[in-house]
């Protein structure tokens, strides 16, 4: 049996990971637009130690999937499914496909030849999977992330990427190694969406300050003070926090520039300049978090200590208050 899915587009931000990459293409697959469904929410939540060494780790307030979590704002929801083997995973993931549905599937980027770490670098990464050969004993498969692929490799890779233990073997297997794959993959379900409108919009600014402002704990403007805060603390008491910070800044990071692209385009759509200027606030927030993901793999070395960071932190925390007032103002 043969099976290639139609309507599976390539998405890519080029300040976001795989896991955006991924949900964006589930998401236009059901006919929703990514970046309205992506970009709308701006918000702050990671509750202590939730974090895992994953390239597609997002912290999910409790109730919440991950898509939903990605895109609270739009009806759409995901489960995990983790298998006991690798034959059992393929088996399901098949399966999926059969019944006209992609999925995005975990892997090490280690086994895969069309990744440059390719037999190099440990890495767990997330991609799409949207037909099969059963005869040729092929995957086709979508990576959005640089270089980018579009196309079949043989079950066997495919395999050895799912089923990887993941483990950092040296140096070099920094940040997204040392958390087994699992042969791991990932449904999305999607109902029919409101289309975007003025009032949608500012319904959405409005519960985006609201979020910022909530007394809740680990979330908000206080969630953020606290997870910078306690970053510096760690440090300075000589905690390694490289890779936590690394890659808790990134899901920030992801959700901050698509929220600023969200903000420019409906400024641009609906001649709303205000919105325009907003975006443009909430990018330079963006290359706050840009700048903290460096620092972080820094302070591995010691080469960023304890104050330069809090500096940086300090800068993006002033930034982000002076948005949210404005913000606040124009919605």
């Amino acid at each position: 049996m043969k099976t290639v899915l139609a309507g599976v587009h390539p998405w890519r931000h080029d300040l976001a990971g795989c896991l955006h990459a991924c949900a964006a293409t589930l998401l236009r697959f059901h006919g929703i637009p990514p970046l309205d469904a992506l970009g709308s929410a701006w918000s702050f939540y990671y509750p202590p130690d939730d974090y895992r060494q994953e390239e597609y780790y997002f912290p999910c307030s409790p109730g919440r999937s991950l898509l939903s979590a990605l895109a609270p704002y739009h009806p759409v929801r995901s489960q995990w499914y983790q298998p006991a083997d690798a034959a059992a995973g393929w088996e399901q993931v098949r399966a999926r496909i059969a019944a006209g549905q992609p999925a995005a599937v975990a892997v090490d980027n280690f086994y895969l030849p069309f990744r440059p770490a390719y037999h190099d670098v440990h890495a767990n990464h997330l991609i799409v999977v949207y037909g099969f050969d059963d005869e040729a004993g092929t995957a086709r498969v979508l990576d959005s992330v640089p270089p980018r692929f579009n196309g079949d490799i043989a079950l066997t890779d495919l395999t050895a990427a799912r089923d990887s233990s993941n483990p950092a073997e040296g140096d070099r297997d920094m940040f997204f190694a040392d958390q087994r794959i699992g042969n791991r993959w990932l449904a999305a379900e999607a109902d029919s969406s409101e289309p975007p409108g003025r009032d949608r919009v500012r319904d959405h600014l409005r519960r985006n300050v609201s979020g910022f402002a909530a007394a809740v704990p680990h979330q908000g403007m206080a969630g953020l003070r606290g997870f910078l805060g306690g970053m510096e603390e760690r440090l300075a008491a000589g905690e390694q926090v490289s890779d936590e910070l690394f890659v808790v800044a990134g899901t920030a990071l992801a959700v901050t520039a698509l929220h600023a692209d969200w903000l420019m385009l409906g400024g641009r759509a609906y001649g709303e300049p205000a919105w325009t200027e907003l975006g443009r606030q909430v990018k330079r927030i963006a290359h706050h978090w840009t700048a903290i993901r460096i620092m972080a793999a820094l302070t591995r070395s010691g080469e960023v200590p304890v104050g330069r960071l809090r500096h940086r932190h300090r800068a993006l925390l002033h930034d982000q208050e002076c948005v949210l007032a404005d913000m606040a103002e124009v919605s």
